[in-house]
């Protein structure tokens, strides 16, 4: 790649090939590739149990729709506003964080942010590989014997389905970027057939619309509220880690228009599409079956069909993949090659995030939709301080300009103080307090229903304030800083 001049002087532990910005000819993402990215990413197995689950803890399905609009709502805004400096100057989260926690502070937010995604990757794994369990057992006889058998914590017949998937995520990344560009383009709307497979089934068995939309919600007004608002900030937290590392893709786009368009259209209509889908189908699976059932690999054995079994868990596979290879792989890969540089590319850094996530052990504690919302709200309000500051830092601290040969040494404009930018370890620790302070304190706990709103709010003018505060940094960010790596 032609590098910029003002990155001909460049420090090797701050910079390789992954880390550098994408040349003008690799940025040929268009508004379709990030459609089918989003696509891929919101039709997988968690989002939809995700979905389903609002009916299992009390809402009728206006009030789950309801939820799940609001919170993609406020998940597409914060994501353009997070979407333009990636597009801008072509480098992703891992550089971009520079600017604001200094070189060496910038490692803080980074290993939270592979620590959440790989946690991530492991729950998406997971999930999936019971679709690949249910495609064995219908193949082979006596697989579910298998059982018996006990290795980590689960039946043999589970281990073995975990480790093929965890194979099949290999495979996927290992060629980088460019694969995961072309999986993502089939991959998502293959799963919208199997949707609406499901929410045909569910309107032929309810006998039409009508009694999928009667049936009451279990939650009083006051109750209603509590539940809805801890909703929004778990599905909201579903997506807390791309809303930092999406750099990491709209890096790769055309145009700033491509991304926005893009992301617009696959990310609030697909998602609020396969939401409905789920809803829909959860609530057909209640009249059905006198229960919701949100496992949509155990509604498919509940048709006692090997064919609709064997082509359905197909489709969740795929759609576990992409969303797991994109969302999930993507962004601890950049994260650990940031780490380490001299040692790790994109690949490499991959296939190693996907073997620490064994160590989460997902089995052990997934099926139950109150512990899924619990950690996605958890995980919400640790990243919402570090969007919040992202934000601010690019719109309203720097009006959008930042020093591009200061991203890759330790002498620039975002060496602060030894490569720490105390201000913003001020800011981070203040939002972080904002979030789970109805955890530490339970006369506040309602507060915690609000983690990911609280977090973003308060990182966003804690840190505001202290960097307008800071003189120097009002003195760098006067200077005539290049606002281009052409």
């Amino acid at each position: 790649m032609k590098e910029p001049n003002e990155l001909a002087v460049k420090d090797p532990s701050l910079y390789n090939e992954d880390l550098a910005p994408v040349s003008k000819e690799k940025k040929n993402w268009n508004w379709l590739n990030y459609t089918t990215v989003w696509m891929g990413m919101v039709h997988n197995i968690v989002a939809y149990e995700t979905a389903g689950s609002l009916l299992s803890l009390g809402m009728n399905v206006w009030q789950a729709l309801a939820t799940v609009i609001v919170a993609n709502v406020i998940l597409i805004a914060a994501m353009w506003l997070n979407s333009s400096s990636g597009a801008k100057y072509g480098v992703p989260f891992p550089v971009l964080i520079r600017a604001i926690f200094g070189y060496k502070g910038a490692q803080i937010p980074i290993i939270i942010r592979a620590f959440v995604a790989i946690f991530w990757f492991a729950v998406q794994a997971y999930a999936g590989s019971k679709a690949v369990g249910a495609v064995l057992g219908v193949l082979i006889p006596g697989w579910h014997s298998l059982a018996s058998f006990h290795l980590l914590g689960m039946g043999l017949d589970d281990a073995i389905a975990v480790a093929l998937f965890w194979i099949l995520h290999a495979y996927v990344i290992s060629h980088g970027m460019e694969r995961v560009k072309f999986f993502e383009l089939w991959a998502g709307p293959l799963v919208i057939v199997l949707g609406l497979g499901l929410v045909i089934w569910a309107i032929v068995v309810s006998k039409g619309f009508g009694p999928l939309f009667s049936e009451p919600s279990k939650l009083s007004g006051g109750e209603f509220w509590g539940v809805f608002w801890i909703s929004v900030t778990g599905l909201i937290g579903t997506w807390a880690t791309l809303i930092l590392n999406i750099p990491d893709f709209t890096r790769f786009s055309r145009s700033q228009k491509d991304q926005m368009i893009g992301q617009g259209i696959g990310l609030p209509g697909t998602a609020i599409i396969f939401s409905i889908m789920s809803i829909i189908t959860t609530s057909g699976t209640i009249i059905a079956f006198g229960k919701p059932i949100w496992d949509p690999v155990e509604l498919l054995q509940q048709f006692g069909n090997p064919i609709i079994l064997i082509l359905g868990a197909i489709a969740l596979l795929i759609a576990t993949l992409s969303v797991n290879v994109a969302a999930n792989v993507v962004s601890p890969a950049y994260d650990l090659v940031n780490l380490f540089p001299k040692k790790l590319n994109f690949v490499k850094a991959g296939l190693i995030s996907i073997v620490i996530a064994l160590f989460f052990a997902p089995w052990l504690w997934y099926n139950n939709s109150g512990i899924i919302f619990s950690i996605l709200g958890a995980i919400g309000g640790a990243l919402g301080p570090v969007a919040g500051m992202m934000i601010a830092d690019y719109h309203i601290v720097r009006r959008g300009k930042y020093d591009m040969a200061s991203f890759y040494k330790k002498d620039g404009e975002y060496e602060y103080k030894n490569g720490w930018n105390v201000n913003a370890l001020i800011s981070l620790a203040i939002g972080l307090i904002a979030s789970f302070i109805g955890l530490i304190f339970p006369a506040l706990k309602e507060l915690y229903n609000y983690s990911w709103f609280l977090g973003i709010g308060v990182g966003f003018i804690s840190y505001v304030m202290l960097m307008r505060s800071s003189s120097k940094h009002q003195e760098n960010i006067l200077e005539n800083i290049p606002t281009s790596i052409d």
